[in-house]
Formats: C-alpha cells, sequence, structure tokens
C-alpha cells in the first residue's frame, strides 16, 4: 500500500522537525534575543524575524546538513533516530538538503537588512557576523570543508555555531566591545568548546569505524573529557571579569563539572558510557537556561 500525498506531507514534516533538533531551539534563539534586547533596548520587528529565525530555521540549517552528510556514520550510530540526532531516510536526504537551505536563505538577507533599518550603520556590520556563522554552520559538515573532523577545530567550529547568534545580536544592538561584554562572549565561547568535545567522547567508537576524525578520536576519551572539564572552570573564571551581575553566571559551570567528572577516567573501549553525562548535559542546558534567564533579567532592569 502506497501512502497517500497528505501522509507523505506530513512524513516531511516530521522529519524536517527532527532532523532541527526542537529540544536544541532554545541553545540558539535565546542567545541572540537576550544579546538584541541587552544592546539595543529595544524590541522591534528585527527581534521577533531574528529570533525565529535562530530559532527553527538556524537549527534546521545546520542540523539538516550535518544529518545529510553524516547519514553513513549515523547508520551506525545508535544514537542516531531520536532527540540526539535524526536518521533520515536515504531517499528523504536531497529534500531536506535543499528545504534547511531554502528557509534559511530568506532570513539570513532579511536579518541585516532589519538591522540597517533599526539602526543605521549597523547592516553591514550584521551581514558580516551573520555570514561568518552561516559559513561556520555549512563548514562544519559540508564536503570539502568538513570542519568537524578537524581537531580541535571542530570544538571551535561548534561554538561558534551557539555563540554566533549572541554575536549578531550584540552586533545588531550596536554593543560596545566593553569588558563585561568580551568576558561574557569568551567565557560563552569556552563553554561552547567544552560541550562540543564532551558530547564528541560518546561517539568515539562509531566515529573511528566510519574514519571519522575528531577532538575526542584524536586526544582519547579521557583527555577529551578532561579537556572539557577545564574548559568549563576557564568560563567560570573569565566570566568573573564581566561584573555584577554577569559574574553570578560563574556558578552555573558547577553542575556541567559535576556532570562530566565520572567520566574523566573513562577508557576509549568504553567511551559510550558517556552517554548518559551528556544526557545529564542536555537536562542542565535548560536548568542552567533559566538561571541566565533571570540574570538577562538583572541586567535589564539594572540597566547594566
Amino acid at each position: 500500500m502506497t501512502a497517500t500525498a497528505p501522509a507523505r506531507a506530513h512524513a516531511s514534516v516530521r522529519e524536517l522537525l527532527v532532523a532541527s533538533r526542537p529540544l536544541s531551539w532554545i541553545n540558539t534563539a535565546f542567545p541572540f534575543a537576550a544579546a538584541l534586547l541587552l544592546s539595543s533596548r529595544h524590541a522591534g520587528a528585527l527581534l521577533v524575524v531574528g529570533t525565529f529565525f535562530f530559532l527553527i530555521p538556524y537549527n534546521l540549517l545546520m542540523y539538516g546538513v550535518n544529518d545529510v552528510f553524516d547519514h553513513e556514520s549515523d547508520e551506525r550510530n545508535p544514537r542516531k533516530g531520536g532527540a540526539e540526532g535524526a536518521l533520515l531516510a536515504t531517499s528523504s536526504l536531497r529534500s531536506v538538503l535543499h528545504w534547511s537551505i531554502g528557509l534559511a536563505v530568506p532570513f539570513a538577507v532579511a536579518v541585516p537588512i532589519l538591522a540597517e533599518v533599526e539602526r543605521p550603520g549597523r547592516g553591514g556590520w550584521t551581514a558580516v557576523a551573520l555570514a561568518v556563522v552561516l559559513f561556520a554552520v555549512v563548514a562544519y559538515s559540508a564536503p570539502g570543508l568538513r570542519f568537524k573532523e578537524r581537531p580541535v577545530l571542530d570544538s571551535a567550529t561548534s561554538s561558534t555555531h551557539f555563540v554566533g547568534p549572541a554575536v549578531v545580536g550584540l552586533v545588531a544592538g550596536g554593543a560596545e566591545p566593553t569588558r563585561t561584554v568580551l568576558a561574557v562572549v569568551v567565557a560563552f565561547f569556552c563553554w561552547g568548546m567544552a560541550a562540543q568535545a564532551f558530547g564528541a567522547v560518546q561517539d568515539v567508537g562509531p566515529d573511528r569505524e566510519a574514519g571519522i576524525a575528531s577532538v575526542a578520536t584524536v586526544l582519547g576519551a579521557r583527555r577529551t573529557v578532561r579537556a572539557a572539564v577545564a574548559l568549563w572552570v576557564v568560563a567560570g573564571l573569565v566570566v568573573l571579569l564581566a561584573g555584577v551581575p554577569a559574574a553570578c553566571a560563574a556558578v552555573l559551570v558547577v553542575p556541567y563539572v559535576l556532570a562530566a567528572w565520572p567520566y574523566r577516567d573513562v577508557p576509549d573501549a568504553d567511551a559510550a558510557r558517556a552517554n548518559r553525562g551528556w544526557r545529564a548535559f542536555l537536562r542542565l542546558n535548560y536548568v542552567c537556561g533559566f538561571g541566565v534567564f533571570w540574570l538577562c533579567w538583572w541586567a535589564w532592569v539594572s540597566g547594566g
């Protein structure tokens, strides 16, 4: 029996949603919205359009492109096929790639235009910042670039995926490179590198079988976990330079360190066990994100 046209359409929408990782939507939309609001103190069309872009189309571009070009290795990875990553049907790969790029383009054009309309002179710089971020998104997975297979660069590029929306928001909002801004951005970047490195540990086995290099396959599971812990500690120390209230975020690195600490001696052969720590990490993002929200609110009401 063949599926009806509506059923096929529904299945395609579902695949796109799964590929976009709904659990991670807030991780890119919130940094943009918070950075824009705190730097411009203005809620306009850019806030609405940009937040929606970084909520869904941006994540579909980031993860959809990844799922298409990592399809072969994903088939060997038991984690794929759910919240931790889509396992796309081979027949839908081309469609997912087209939708991932096609949905992002209009927003990538609109965001700098709206930035120029709301803050004359910021549109060009916003376009540059957004171009760098989108290049990092595509370069991470696309053939010929594959930054995800270049150890350490993989962690730095992945971190750019999440810090980038905040930088775009800061640039569009006219933020000055003060000590507070720089400390927050650098700390966030260290946090992002730690997150990618720790997440790569659980995939050491499947990645090596597929011939994929990563920071974890090169350093090994044990050293990668320790590097992630060190980066989280550095993030906490750097953000202390930001001053109150941002400096209070330093305490939020503690739960991440505690989640990764039990795996500091995990051998490569048992690296998949780190998935339990990764699942804890995903939950912590919501708890700690709630804390960051209130720190942003504190900054908003205090004018900081």
